[in-house]
C-alpha cells in the first residue's frame, strides 16, 4: 500500500494533538425531510436537531450511493462503490472490503485511536458459506475495528442475531444456526406456508421466508433460538453496547465509534414506549426512536465529561423509502409529511433525494453553528480526518479533503462528484444534476422514482429542486463538461 505524504502545515495540527473522539452515527433509510432540523413540522427530532442547531448543518451533503451496501462501502473506504461494482448484499455474503484495504477505521487506528463498530453492518461477513456457530472471520475486526457488535446485514434478513467480535451473541452450541438463501430447510414454516405466524407485520412483496419474532424475513433460517434478537428491544440493546464501549475506553486514549442505527429500515417495529408517538404509524415512530438513541449517546458523553472532546457526525446511508417489503401503512399514514424535504426520488433513485441526506457535524465548544450549502460526500470524511490528524493516505482514493467545509469554516466543497443508484451513474456540481437516459420502469414497487426514461437531463437545483424542468437545451456546454467529467471518473 503506497501512502501519500503527510499533509502540509495546518491549523488543524492543534486538533491532532488534542485527538478528539469521533462518533459517527449513520441512520438507515432516513430522508432529508425526516428530521425537523430541515424544517419538518410533522416529526420532532430534538436530539438530532441539537447537532444541527448547535453545529454545522450541511444542506448539500450526500451519501456515495442511493442504497445501503454501496453507500457504506464508500463511507468506510473513501472509494466510489461503483468502482467495485458493489450491490445490496444477502445476509450470508462474504465481506466485500479486503482485509488489507485501507479503511476509515484503520485511519483512526493509525492515529492511535481505539475503534468500534456497533449496529447495522451490511458489508458482508466471513468468506462465504458462513458457519455461524464458530468465530466468523473476516469481519469488522479484520478491517480496522478493535471492537464490533453488529447486525450482519439488515433487519429484514436472516440470520436474526447479533455478532460480537465475530461470535453470535447468546448462541447455544446445542442448537446450531443454519442459514440458506436459496431453499428452505425441510419442515420449517415460512410466511407462505404458515401465515398465522406473521403476528406483527405481513409482506407486501418478497419478505415471506422464515418467520422470526412474528415477522417474515428474507432468507431461510433454522436453529439459534436463544440467540435471536427481539426487534422491539433492538434500540435498547445497540445503544447499551454503544454506551458500554464509551465507558470502557481509557481516559488517555481517544476513540472512533461507528454507530449504525437500524431505523427507519423495515421492518419497523418500535419499542412499546414509542408506539403512537407520531401520526405516521411505525415509520414515524421508529424515527422518534432513532432520535432517542442519539439522545442516549449524547447524554452518556455528557455524563462522562467527554462531549467537549468528541466530534459527533450524524447522517444517513441513503434516501428514504415508504413500502420496502412490508404492509406497515407507511404510504397510507405518511399524510402531509415530506420525507424527501422537497427533493425528488428517494432510496434506489438517481434523483436528488436518493443521495442528499441529513448531514450534521457537532463539536461542543469548538464549532459554531453554521448552515452550509457546500457540496460534500460521505467518502470525503476519510481525507478530511486524515488532514485533521496529520495522517497519510493511500493513493487511488476518491475521498477529498473538505475539513474546512465539514467544520463550517468554508462554504467551498466539491467542484463535482459522481452519484450512483442501482448501478446507474449521474454527475453533480453544487448547483446542477446531470442524469442519464434510463430505459426501464420509471416508478419502482416502493413508489420511488427510479430514473429518467427518455433522455439525458440537466436540472438546475437552485430553481427546480423537484427536478421537473430539463434545461440541457439552454446549458449544452455545461452538460458536455459534466458528461466529460463523469466519463473521466468512469475511466480512471
Amino acid at each position: 500500500m503506497k501512502l501519500l505524504p503527510l499533509f502540509a502545515a495546518l491549523p488543524s495540527l492543534a486538533w491532532a494533538q488534542e485527538r478528539p473522539n469521533v462518533l459517527l452515527i449513520i441512520a438507515d433509510d432516513l430522508g432529508y425531510g425526516d428530521v425537523s432540523a430541515y424544517g419538518s413540522q410533522t416529526i420532532s427530532t430534538p436530539n438530532i436537531d441539537r447537532l444541527a442547531h448547535e453545529g454545522v448543518c450541511l444542506t448539500n451533503g450526500h451519501a456515495s450511493s442511493a442504497t445501503s451496501t454501496p453507500s457504506r462501502y464508500g463511507l468506510l473506504t473513501g472509494i466510489y462503490p461503483w468502482r467495485r461494482k458493489t450491490n445490496i448484499l444477502p445476509g450470508d455474503a462474504p465481506l466485500i472490503i479486503g482485509e488489507r484495504q485501507f479503511t476509515l477505521a484503520r485511519l483512526f487506528q493509525q492515529a492511535g485511536y481505539r475503534t468500534g463498530a456497533v449496529g447495522k453492518w451490511h458489508l458482508g461477513i466471513g468468506q462465504g458459506k458462513v458457519d455461524w456457530n464458530h468465530t466468523i472471520k473476516p469481519g469488522p475486526n479484520e478491517i480496522g475495528f478493535d471492537y464490533s457488535c453488529i447486525l450482519p446485514a439488515t433487519v429484514d434478513r436472516v440470520p436474526c442475531v447479533y455478532v460480537e467480535n465475530g461470535n453470535v451473541v447468546g448462541l447455544d452450541p446445542n442448537d446450531p444456526i443454519e442459514v440458506n438463501y436459496q431453499k428452505n430447510f425441510e419442515g420449517q414454516p415460512t410466511g407462505v406456508t404458515n401465515p398465522e405466524l406473521m403476528t406483527k407485520v405481513t409482506p407486501s412483496h418478497g419478505h415471506n421466508n422464515s418467520v422470526i419474532n412474528g415477522i417474515p424475513r428474507i432468507g431461510f433460517m433454522r436453529g439459534g433460538r436463544s440467540a435471536l434478537w427481539n426487534d422491539e428491544e433492538m434500540a435498547n440493546f445497540l445503544s447499551d453496547r454503544v454506551k458500554q464501549f464509551i465507558d470502557q475506553q481509557p481516559a488517555d486514549q481517544p476513540f472512533f465509534l461507528y454507530y449504525g442505527l437500524h431505523e427507519p429500515h423495515v421492518p419497523r417495529i418500535p419499542n412499546s414506549r414509542f408506539v403512537g408517538s407520531t401520526t405516521m404509524g411505525p415509520r414515524g415512530d421508529v424515527i422518534v426512536e432513532a432520535d432517542w438513541c442519539v439522545g442516549e449517546v449524547i447524554r452518556k458523553l455528557e455524563e462522562r465529561g467527554l462531549l467537549e472532546n468528541t466530534i459527533v457526525i450524524f447522517t444517513s446511508d441513503n434516501g428514504p423509502v415508504l413500502d420496502d417489503g412490508y404492509r406497515d401503512q407507511a404510504p397510507e399514514l405518511v399524510g402531509q409529511h415530506d420525507m424527501n424535504g422537497g427533493y425528488r426520488g428517494g432510496k434506489y433513485s438517481l434523483y436528488e433525494a436518493g443521495t442528499r441526506v441529513p448531514f450534521f457535524i457537532y463539536w461542543k465548544g469548538h464549532l459554531r453553528h453554521v448552515t452550509s450549502d457546500a457540496l460534500v460526500a460521505q467518502q470525503d470524511l476519510m481525507a478530511s480526518f486524515a488532514r485533521m490528524l496529520g495522517q497519510p493516505l493511500p493513493e487511488g482514493l476518491d475521498s477529498e479533503d473538505h475539513l474546512d467545509a465539514f467544520f463550517g469554516k468554508s462554504r467551498k466543497g466539491r467542484q463535482g462528484m459522481v452519484v450512483e443508484a442501482v448501478g446507474r451513474l449521474g454527475y453533480r456540481t453544487k448547483e446542477y444534476a446531470l442524469l442519464p437516459a434510463y430505459k426501464g420502469a420509471k416508478v419502482s414497487i416502493t413508489g420511488n422514482e427510479m430514473g429518467i426514461v427518455d433522455t439525458l437531463s440537466l436540472f438546475d437545483l437552485r430553481s427546480d429542486r423537484h427536478q421537473e424542468r430539463n434545461v440541457i437545451g439552454r446549458h449544452k456546454k455545461l452538460a458536455r463538461r459534466m458528461q466529460a467529467a463523469l466519463e473521466a471518473e468512469r475511466n480512471k
